[in-house]
């Protein structure tokens, strides 16, 4: 009897050793010796693993997020003016004559001229919202995921190619009434007025024609001022749009912190 119980006890240990998985006991142990814990499979998917539906929602979102962090910082008093990235100066020919007109007590004239842009665009930052959001729809899948492996401006780059002509075409007339709003064309006036009564007689008293020609003097304002300064004030209105929507759109791709929907962590969180 006892024979026969030690017989089938060896028996039922040899089949019972036969099917452990010795392999996945060793696996483990070692995954507990080098990590002080046991370790399941990731399940984090990485970006190629995501749907090209996901990484196209996931920049547009972004793209948005930027839209809405730079308007909102724009259409605050002072919000082109105040911020050095986007202020904008006078056109290249005005600005040769500004010195001029600072030197004979003039700066108050520079800097109305100035800051009645800059308050311009300021007004109409508000009103360029829906047209950059309904132009960020229109990108394709295959964009979105070729940008997703761009450098950290790489959207807004696109963005600024495909968009700007539409964007100056539909933004300038609000740009030309803002510009009306804040008395741009007739700062501009005052500033001719002054350099043509105050600028030219200081060099011409001089005797220094060349210097006058090195500030413009000869041509320092185009012949159709009014258009050419409403498609410059348009130009950098747009810029600083696209500036901001960058600064933000870098720090979603760098910054967790501003990752900060479920979707924004998916496709820049890996």
């Amino acid at each position: 009897m006892k024979k026969t119980i030690i017989v089938s006890t060896i028996i039922l240990s040899t089949s019972l050793l036969q099917s452990f998985d010795f392999g996945s006991l060793i696996q483990t142990a070692t995954e507990i010796t080098n990590n002080g814990t046991t370790q399941s499979p990731s399940t984090t998917k990485t970006t190629s693993e995501l749907s090209s539906s996901i990484v196209s929602d996931g920049l547009k979102e972004a793209l948005k997020n930027g839209v809405d962090y730079g308007v909102k910082e724009l259409s605050k008093d002072g919000g082109y003016l105040n911020n050095a990235s986007v202020k904008i100066p006078l056109p290249e020919n005005l600005s040769k004559a500004e010195s001029l007109i600072r030197s004979v007590g003039g700066d108050k004239i520079a800097d109305d001229l100035i800051n009645s842009m800059n308050n311009a665009t300021t007004t109409a930052a508000p009103k360029t919202a829906n047209i950059l959001v309904n132009s960020i729809d229109d990108m394709s899948i295959d964009d979105a995921k070729n940008i997703l492996a761009g450098d950290k401006d790489a959207a807004t780059q696109y963005f600024k190619t495909h968009t700007t002509k539409d964007l100056q075409k539909m933004i300038k007339p609000i740009i030309q009434a803002a510009m009306k709003e804040n008395n741009v064309a007739s700062y501009y006036d005052t500033f001719n007025e002054y350099y043509g009564t105050y600028g030219k007689d200081l060099v011409k008293s001089s005797g220094l024609m060349d210097f006058a020609k090195s500030y413009g003097a000869d041509q320092y304002i185009p012949q159709n001022t009014d258009e050419n300064l409403d498609d410059y004030v348009t130009q950098k209105a747009i810029d600083g749009l696209f500036e901001m929507i960058a600064t933000k759109e870098g720090e979603i791709r760098e910054n967790p912190v501003a990752q900060t929907t479920s979707l924004l962590k998916q496709v820049f969180g890996n």
